[in-house]
């Protein structure tokens, strides 16, 4: 049985001049968008806009294109362009299998709680890791 796991994911985003700012969209995922008042602000919140994406695109079983390389997105004529940026996003990758070493109290514990014990350590990673991101962010 193959699980999933999370990899980390850069994809292309345009930033584009709009009349109360800058908007961001990203030509591989169509309806995934983001704006702000400054190209930094529309930038920084492309992030969380494709977070956002990847998650309800899982959720809900969508396929998820690979990015694209950059330098290959065509230019349109129709866009005011001011810039070209690769997010970083986070979506379900393969599983890497290892071995862990736990205290049995501590499995024993884990295993009354949870159906997988391999998903609930993949989820109490992922809870830890977002914590420490914002700790390190703050």
């Amino acid at each position: 049985m193959e699980s999933l796991a999370i990899s980390t994911v850069y994809y292309p985003a345009i930033i584009e001049r709009a009349s109360n700012g800058f908007s961001v969209f990203f030509p591989d995922l169509p309806g995934c968008t983001s704006a702000g008042r400054t190209a930094s602000e529309a930038a920084a919140n492309a992030e969380e806009a494709l977070a956002g994406h990847l998650l309800v695109s899982d959720q809900h079983g969508d396929q998820i294109d690979e990015p694209s390389d950059i330098d290959a997105i065509e230019r349109d004529q129709e866009i005011d362009e001011v810039a070209r940026i690769l997010v970083k996003g986070e979506r379900k990758g393969k599983a890497v299998r290892i071995n862990v070493t736990l205290e049995e109290g501590l499995l024993a514990a884990i295993d009354r709680v949870a159906d997988n014990r391999s998903g609930f350590l993949a989820e109490a990673a992922r809870r830890e890791l977002a914590a420490r991101r914002e700790t390190a962010e703050a």
